[in-house]
């Protein structure tokens, strides 16, 4: 019986993980998710999932299969004919809230965008351990009691020997009953990242420009921790001058003002000059904008940052360029100019929600 539980439980999760797959797209577009995330999981709405299984029919319903019949009948789904019969009066389908880890989450976002795995420099050779729990035994002391499987194991002994009543369910575990969890130490290496957000919140971005770049901001960094133990984030703004922010603030402020993003590079290649060893860490900035710029001047300050600050000491730099109505766009073409050739930048067009996908694999696509 246990084997068949087990069996079917990985059926549904298999179920599940095809469901959230096929509407993965669907999902990672919606900023009410992020919304209804908890500590270490997001709440998922799908329709209410059912094992398939065998219905035993009425036994007086005659027809194929039972009861009367000729060879040949075709098998039917009764006298009832579609689209007709009185209104009801039960509930239709509910959709029902799905708990997932952002781990798992991470890993079918993987699989579905086929991002490969990084792999980090730094201190690898720095180990710590962790223990994990890996599995149930017989013996062990008494703080790692499993009471679960204690207790089922109680309940098929007591049912298997005729002792259970029902009408008196008492169960009272004996010394074989009793299961114990098990673990392992495991060597956790300790790779040190650090994911540099910029975002343009000058006049020309508006709230639909700023929630695109807090929903893809937030999958790159579900799918970035699922690859590192121990990750930074740091916030900076700009429209005319650049400033770091936290969290809130990065995706909340409403600013107006004129574009100079040459201020945005100039204090991301600070922040990794006195704080991110280049030998030591990981390096992602990230930057996000409509393409409008002060001036060509201006331009020509950010790829001499880039060339000479900000590009050698990174992993990836990547410029998300959000479609706005008031924005120029310029600024995405300047980059492909000077860098068309350079591996370690990334642009991307997000034209809208639905873009939101395609641009996560521009980004990640390349496992750096």
């Amino acid at each position: 019986m246990s084997q068949r539980i087990d069996l079917d439980h990985g059926r549904f999760r298999q179920i599940i993980r095809g469901k959230i797959k096929q509407n993965l797209r669907k999902y990672i577009s919606q900023g009410e998710m992020i919304a209804r995330k908890g500590k270490d999981t997001v709440s998922i709405p799908l329709p209410q999932v059912d094992l398939p299984r065998f219905k035993w029919g009425d036994k007086q319903g005659g027809g194929v299969g039972q009861g009367d019949g000729q060879p040949g009948d075709a098998l039917g789904q009764g006298q009832d004919k579609p689209g007709q019969g009185e209104a009801g009066d039960r509930p239709g389908e509910h959709m029902v809230e799905l708990e997932v880890s952002l781990a798992e989450l991470a890993e079918i976002m993987g699989e579905e965008l086929e991002l490969p795995r990084i792999q980090p420099k730094g201190t690898e050779k720095i180990v710590a351990w962790k223990d994990r729990f890996t599995g149930v035994r017989n013996t062990g002391p008494e703080s790692l009691r499993h009471f679960r499987r204690t207790f089922k194991q109680a309940l098929r002994r007591q049912i298997s020997l005729g002792t259970y009543d029902p009408r008196n369910p008492v169960i009272i575990p004996i010394r074989d009953d009793k299961r114990y969890r098990s673990w392992r130490s495991e060597p956790l290496p300790q790779s040190n990242a650090v994911i540099i957000y910029m975002m343009d919140v000058s006049g020309s971005m508006g709230d639909e420009q700023k929630e695109i770049v807090r929903i893809e901001s937030f999958w790159i960094d579900t799918w970035l921790r699922s690859q590192y133990h121990g990750i930074e984030s740091r916030y900076i703004i700009h429209d005319a001058m650049a400033k770091e922010v936290d969290r809130d603030t990065f995706f909340r402020t409403r600013e107006s003002g004129g574009t100079m993003i040459s201020s945005a590079y100039k204090l991301c290649a600070k922040m990794i000059e006195d704080d991110y060893p280049p030998a030591l860490w990981n390096i992602y900035p990230f930057h996000f904008s409509d393409g409008d710029n002060w001036s060509i001047d201006d331009t020509h300050a950010c790829v001499e940052l880039l060339k000479h600050k900000i590009l050698p000491a990174v992993n990836l730099f990547a410029y998300g360029q959000v479609e706005s109505p008031y924005g120029s766009g310029q600024f995405i073409k300047d980059l492909s100019e000077h860098f068309d050739d350079d591996q370690r930048v990334v642009t991307s067009e997000i034209k809208g929600k639905d873009a939101i996908m395609d641009s996560i694999k521009e980004f990640l696509g390349k496992g750096r």
